[in-house]
């Protein structure tokens, strides 16, 4: 079945209630917009609890817990039932409105803002729904005691790290609780009761926004795509509470190649491989639940890795694979893919340098790698589209390139023209221009969309031929992952011009599905 899918993270969807980000229940109106555009998946960046003082959503305290500057709290009964907007000082108040006008996310900011909007909603909840035991307090116990293999040692490890010992890593923290000593838990889990029930009302009070938002969206005709962080930080729960399954003597990364002389060393912890296959791929398996929990597929960053993971000793030794080996490396890789294939789709990102196995491991696994148009090419030709294999994503870049807008303009001019001898730019290659318009977009989308890969990804700023970039890999600033959509979705909905353009690609390549409007 072919079909098409569009990519913006959360935090970039503007709306009229939102605080200063893209929140859970925005996910409702993008999908009818994405819909009414001809895409029947809608494609989100990672929305796990980002470690602290980070704003990349690659880099999570939590393999599991959703961020809690997604909620909405205009739309919690808990915040409502304290006053709602009016329980904030007139300071947030004043601060509310200007980060809702900001051109950025400021994420500091708004996370701090809600923090505080948070604890006022979650007294309102103890005093109206805990104390008295009505059905939501049942609803929040239960939800403890479903997902309790991960949220009781994340809640614990959040109130201890963020309340009472002042955001040290854990691997400062004191001994009995670094090590995880069964007394001092006990004791930590007594007296920090109530900040426990606090993190653990705010993983509830998100996954049912989150279900009510999937619902919805499913009746629009889509579905949810999310995004698979290769790992997490070592100053994370997961790392925590199950350190026999990461080494921290070492840091993963990946290899020296053409366009790095150094390769990259991500500071990230390495995954224990042999540990992992002995406990039966546990922590894994947990991740593939939970991700199936949230989104019909998913993307999964750094698949290779996965098969075999680069790694540099913190002693200085010789960088090296583990597993070390390729017949393991293709043991390891399979395994693990066929967890994450439990109960939602997976589609592999396998850019950058991968072995020949790898990519023949997910030809035998049916798994869908990516097609990127301006990567796609032998030697200095471009591969036809419309030769792409059928179990593979098309795609115009992702969310670390640039905008297809300044990519074709900043081409050199024998790569243009062995662009444009591609079949199906005919209509652009007869002036050959250099600077982007609207045909050369309607050209170049066409030339994805008719590509012989099933699926098709559009990032959102290429679908409507913008040229704001979500990140600039390699670099450290306030631009990076702070991308908000200049117009509100409302504004998006509202233009029928641009979705009825992108709704007639996708009927005309065969992508449109039979349902969608």
């Amino acid at each position: 079945m072919r079909e098409s899918g569009v990519l913006l993270p959360l935090f970039s969807i503007r709306s009229q209630s939102g605080w200063g980000l893209g929140e859970i229940p925005d996910l409702v109106p993008f999908a009818r917009w994405a819909v009414s555009a001809g895409f029947s998946l809608v494609q989100v960046l990672p929305v796990n609890e980002a470690a602290r003082g980070q704003n990349s959503p690659y880099t999570a305290i939590s393999a599991f817990a959703i961020d809690p500057i997604y909620l909405a709290l205009d739309a919690s009964e808990d915040f409502q039932a304290a006053g709602g907007v009016d329980a904030l000082s007139a300071e947030d108040r004043a601060l509310l409105a200007d980060l809702r006008a900001s051109p950025a996310v400021r994420w500091h900011e708004v996370r701090s803002l809600k923090e505080r909007a948070s604890e006022i909603a979650f007294r309102a909840f103890l005093d109206r729904e805990w104390h008295a035991s009505t059905p939501r307090a049942a609803a929040l116990r239960a939800y403890r005691r479903e997902h309790a293999s991960w949220l009781a040692d994340y809640a614990l490890f959040v109130s201890l790290h963020d309340d009472v010992l002042g955001g040290k890593s854990w691997t400062e923290w004191p001994e009995a609780l670094a090590s995880r000593d069964p007394e001092a838990l006990a004791e930590a889990r007594t007296s920090l009761s109530e900040r426990i029930l606090y993190r653990s009302w705010l993983q509830w009070h998100l996954d049912e926004q989150w279900q009510e938002a999937r619902r919805a969206v499913v009746a629009a005709g889509a579905d949810l795509m999310g995004d698979l962080p290769f790992m997490v930080a070592t100053d994370s729960a997961d790392v925590w509470s199950r350190p026999f399954d990461f080494r921290l003597d070492a840091r993963a990364g990946v290899p020296p190649d053409a366009f790095s002389a150094d390769g990259q060393d991500w500071g990230l912890p390495v995954y224990r491989w042999a540990v992992m296959e002995k406990n039966g791929y546990a922590w894994i398996t947990d991740r593939a639940r939970r991700s199936a929990e949230l989104y019909g597929a998913y993307r999964v960053d750094h698949v290779v890795g996965f098969y075999r993971s680069y790694f540099r000793p913190n002693d200085g030794g010789p960088p090296a694979f583990v597993p070390d080996t390729e017949p393991a490396q293709i043991r390891n890789g399979e395994r693990v893919l066929a967890a994450f294939s439990k109960g939602a789709r997976v589609i592999a990102e396998d850019l950058g340098v991968v072995p020949d196995f790898v990519r023949a491991s997910l030809d035998r696994l049916g798994v869908p790698g990516y097609r990127v148009l301006r990567w796609e090419k032998n030697g200095a030709e471009f591969r036809d589209p419309a030769k792409w294999p059928a179990v593979s994503l098309a795609t115009t870049g992702t969310h670390d390139t640039d905008s297809m807008a300044d990519w074709w303009e900043s081409l050199p001019a024998a790569e243009r023209k062995a662009l444009l001898a591609l079949p199906g730019l005919e209509s652009i290659a007869v002036r050959a221009p250099v600077t982007y318009d609207d045909e050369v977009r309607d050209a170049l989308l066409g030339l994805v969309s008719a590509s012989g890969s099933d699926l098709l990804l559009l990032p959102f700023q290429d679908a409507v031929g913008a040229r704001e970039r979500v990140n600039v890999p390699g670099t450290v600033n306030d631009e990076n992952w702070s991308y908000r959509v200049p117009r509100l979705v409302s504004a998006l909905l509202a233009d029928k011009a641009a979705t009825e353009r992108l709704s007639t690609l996708a009927r005309r390549t065969g992508r449109l599905r039979e349902s969608t409007p």
